[in-house]
């Protein structure tokens, strides 16, 4: 007995020594990132995300004294295209970028190629709170995360309608067509390989292929024409039925929302499930305009927070990710009312006082419930977007 008793206390010891010793390595990275200037570069085309992140910088700049500055970005694969050429100069230290908004094929790239510093994430204390049952937490679109960057936000894809326009909306890619042919002109989808671009075409491709285990698996030219042949079988019936005949798309999501807003379209999209409330909310869209997915599921994913390899501040930039993932900051993040992006955290791990702030949230009246959201889709592997991209290119870029 005694002797159970010996390696109980031992192991507890133990414990709080590795936990103490947590607290050390934290409490000294804190001291090392005070003074430091950390270069965030994110999507830029939100003001409600842009003020989030305005939000954020004042909060570690009194907190930890670190200076966070916003690099608003159009397209993440010009980043990722920068620290690859900063790599083959040969510039290991003093990287243009400190901290980087990412997912995806961006991801990918960045891991097969070096460009990231890590593994941290599962190192940062906030992490512990992180919902760890989604798998797309630890497989960025199929590729293993490996604590090679921060979980942010979680998405859905949604889509938008007014429903004041429109009494019901069509719930399948097999129902869009249909609906597309009734009102010709009024339905398109975003020009790929803008991010929802691309998104409907896995969307699509999902709903009408035989096999959709196989986009779980890396991209192989060898069978690419036979698993994608239903993707354009199906884009070459709906195309003449969309804005402009499927000759012309709109830029992106926004530009689709806007033109929601003024009835030139019946349809929009998202990949935040809490973009029509939010854009309620900020009077960019009616009231009367609802969302809901398709019944047999919808695309989702996290995004996440990457470290590049050669960042001079990459302390700070830990910490930044670290009060990111605070109950406080992913509540406020998923506050309809600030930006409305879904948390990454765990609610039933948290505090009382910090379940509190997530059940106060007006998530809004174009927001589904849990229930409504229905199935999740798997992201396909990461390797599949360049392919999709160059083909829908070739067939249908003008």
């Amino acid at each position: 007995m005694w002797r159970s008793c010996l390696s109980l206390l031992v192991m507890l010891v133990t414990l709080c020594a590795a936990i103490s010793v947590q607290a050390e390595d934290w409490n000294t990275l804190l001291k090392h990132a005070r003074g430091e200037t950390v270069y965030f570069n994110a999507w830029g085309g939100s003001p409600r995300v842009n003020d989030y992140i305005g939000w954020a910088a004042a909060e570690v700049k009194s907190r930890y004294g670190i200076n966070l500055k916003l690099v608003k970005v159009a397209d993440t694969s010009a980043v990722v295209g920068r620290i690859l050429a900063e790599k083959a100069a040969g510039r290991e230290k003093q990287g243009s970028v400190d901290l980087l908004w990412v997912n995806g094929e961006n991801f990918r790239t960045l891991k097969q190629n070096g460009l990231l510093f890590g593994p941290f994430s599962t190192s940062l204390p906030n992490y512990e709170w992180v919902d760890r049952s989604k798998p797309s937490v630890s497989h960025d679109f199929a590729i293993p995360v490996e604590g090679m960057e921060s979980p942010w936000g979680m998405a859905q894809l949604v889509f938008l309608y007014d429903s004041a326009r429109v009494e019901q909306p069509p719930h399948s890619m097999e129902a869009l067509l249909a609906f597309a042919r009734e009102h010709p002109g009024r339905v398109s989808y975003p020009l790929p390989p803008a991010f929802l671009g691309t998104t409907f075409l896995k969307q699509a491709l999902l709903e009408t292929m035989k096999r959709p285990m196989r986009l779980l698996q890396p991209y192989d030219e060898a069978d690419f024409a036979e698993v994608t042949a239903p993707l354009w079988d199906y884009l070459d019936q709906l195309h003449p039925y969309l804005w402009h005949q499927g000759k012309d798309f709109p830029a992106s999501a926004e530009v689709m929302n806007h033109m929601l807003d003024s009835g030139e379209l019946l349809l929009s999209m998202s990949f935040n499930p809490n973009e029509a409330s939010a854009a309620i909310l900020a009077g960019q869209l009616p009231g009367s305009v609802r969302t809901y997915v398709h019944d047999k599921g919808t695309l989702a994913n996290t995004h996440f927070l990457a470290i590049p390899f050669n960042s001079n501040h990459k302390a700070a930039a830990q910490v930044v990710a670290n009060f990111l993932l605070s109950p406080e900051a992913q509540a406020r993040k998923e506050d309809p009312s600030f930006w409305g992006d879904p948390t990454v955290l765990d609610l039933k791990l948290l505090s009382a006082e910090d379940q509190a702030r997530f059940q106060a949230i007006q998530h809004g009246p174009a927001t589904l419930t849990a229930e409504e959201m229905g199935h999740v889709l798997a992201e396909p592997h990461a390797s599949w977007v360049p392919a999709l991209e160059q083909e829908w290119q070739r067939r249908y870029g003008h």
